[in-house]
């Protein structure tokens, strides 16, 4: 007979699971490619990047040299490829120094040559390497700009695309004419491969005008010099049909959907039906929070859509605006939305973090909701609505000890969420 665990147990183990299905140690060797004439190089930047050089390293039985950023406090040791760290997500000179050396790494290959390029999440603010004319505090300003306005991730990196020297497809254009291999972890809705850390080596079929579109639907306060740029045009990006990227290929190597299915898989061993709601789940991190609240409700009230017990998982990215002066966080911002809606109902548990182990600025993954939070916090004094209201998901969850901390989780397979229903 099949003992099923306290519902925080559970929860947390899912997590975990799908933390696990996505690390690099098993994830790059069956996408090694066949060793060149010439030199391989590995390049490469995300959070997980770090962690995907020590496996090329310990499976390449041939020399190999490189350089690869990731954030500070995810990296791993290596013998040889470089291992740089770098702020996110707000970019900073260490970031912007990696990106130029990458460049110049990569400069004056030939045919036979090799470039293996390491991407996961957060490659869009470790290689901060701005065009000519904008300064780093420009780009940090972009970012905070951003991240502040509710903008989707793929508007983002649409964004971030055209002020940049080295995304949207000019970094597989300056290896030009070497073969370009990118193994790719997916952080992204959709696994868009021009949204995974913008995109160095894909090209971009989007414009600057399509940036400065977004730029104005969201009402952003740009510096004059980012603004003079996509006005001019001077930042388009490299092309699909660019004849530089005809020997450049991308695979996909970890992906929400196969977090959510690890997960699913723990469920079902503990006699919990699992049900993927979707793996690329957008919008507000509340309205999102608010809309599964009444799934749950009515899966537990009705049987309807889903008969009890089950759980609910779901990954993508939502978008927080941020209005109050709180500590931000999407997965946090979702779930204690979602903890208002239900409002205590028994037999609801949740839990929300992101994979890399960072929800927002904070190095909190994200939090679990009880059917008892509510109250706990009006025990302390702390009203749910005033704290949604202020943006501050991670201290209602701190205050409660209820926050996740996974520490490095040195991958990155978007967020992950997981309503129990018992």
């Amino acid at each position: 007979m099949t003992t099923t665990p306290a519902p925080r147990a559970l929860l947390q183990a899912m997590f975990q699971a799908a933390i696990e299905a996505a690390q690099p140690s098993h994830c790059i060797p069956p996408h090694l490619p066949a060793a060149p004439k010439g030199r391989l190089i590995v390049i490469g930047a995300g959070k997980a990047s770090a962690a995907m050089a020590q496996a090329v390293e310990q499976h390449w039985p041939g020399p190999l040299s490189g350089l690869v950023v990731t954030r500070y406090g995810y990296a791993v040791p290596c013998e040889r490829i470089e291992i740089v760290e770098a702020s996110h997500p707000v970019p900073d000179a260490a970031g912007m120094q990696a990106a130029q050396r990458m460049l110049e790494l990569v400069a004056n290959l030939q045919a036979d040559d090799t470039v293996l390029c390491l991407i996961s999440g957060g490659g869009s603010s470790l290689l901060a390497l701005p065009l000519d004319g904008i300064s780093l505090e420009d780009k940090q300003a972009l970012n905070r700009a951003l991240l502040a306005s509710g903008a989707t991730i793929g508007e983002m990196n649409c964004v971030r695309r055209h002020l940049s020297a080295i995304k949207g497809g000019r970094l597989a254009a300056a290896c030009h004419p070497a073969q370009v291999i990118t193994l790719a972890i997916s952080d992204v809705p959709g696994d868009k491969l021009g949204d995974i850390a913008s995109g160095p080596t894909v090209g971009d079929a989007t414009t600057c005008e399509d940036a400065l579109a977004i730029v104005r639907r969201y009402g952003m306060d740009l510096p004059d010099s980012l603004r003079a740029v996509l006005e001019s045009g001077r930042g388009e990006s490299v092309k699909p049909d660019d004849p530089r990227l005809a020997r450049t290929r991308t695979t996909l190597i970890a992906t929400p959907q196969m977090a959510l299915e690890a997960a699913a898989a723990v469920a079902r061993v503990a006699g919990i039906t699992p049900y993927i709601l979707g793996d690329s789940l957008e919008g507000e991190a509340r309205d999102v929070g608010k809309v599964m609240a009444g799934i749950a409700l009515q899966t537990a009230m009705r049987g309807q859509p889903f008969p009890a017990p089950c759980v609910l998982l779901s990954g993508g990215e939502t978008t927080v605006t941020v209005r109050g002066n709180g500590r931000g966080g999407r997965n946090v911002e979702f779930l204690l939305a979602l903890g208002i809606a239900l409002d205590g109902h028994e037999g609801i548990h949740a839990l929300a973090g992101d994979t890399d182990g960072v929800d927002g600025q904070e190095d909190i993954a994200g939090a679990v909701l009880a059917p008892d939070t509510l109250q706990r916090a009006w025990d302390l004094a702390i009203r749910p609505r005033d704290s949604l209201d202020n943006n501050d998901g991670h201290g209602f969850f701190q205050a409660l000890g209820d926050s996740v901390i996974t520490g490095p989780t040195l991958t990155n397979v978007n967020d992950f969420r997981a309503i129990l229903i018992t």
